[in-house]
């Protein structure tokens, strides 16, 4: 789910669009399950996904992309500057909404 690469880490994420709230609901075959409060039309769900990791992970929003699936509930995204370890303490602890 987590990996780590030269510059940061990568991670598995299965999105749920059109959610209430945008938030971590748990893991689902591999992958974090995130519900966003965004529908899947013209990027919005991604560039939803995008903003919350910047928020949660407390780096800049240029510090992540999706790296596969920006078409698919499953995507990979990278994020700049963090190791697996500080990811996991922060998927593990209270979310942003």
């Amino acid at each position: 789910m987590i990996r780590q690469t030269a510059t940061g880490v990568e991670l598995d994420v299965r999105v749920i669009p059109r959610a209430k709230e945008t938030r971590i609901v748990g893991e689902r075959e591999g992958a974090l399950l995130v519900r966003v409060a965004a529908p899947p039309v013209e990027d919005a769900a991604n560039n939803r996904l995008v903003d919350y990791f910047a928020r949660l992970t407390d780096r800049p929003r240029s510090a992540i992309r999706i790296v596969s699936g920006s078409r698919e509930r499953r995507k990979r995204l990278a994020i700049d500057g963090l190791s697996v370890d500080s990811v996991r303490k922060l998927i593990g602890g209270p979310h942003p909404r």
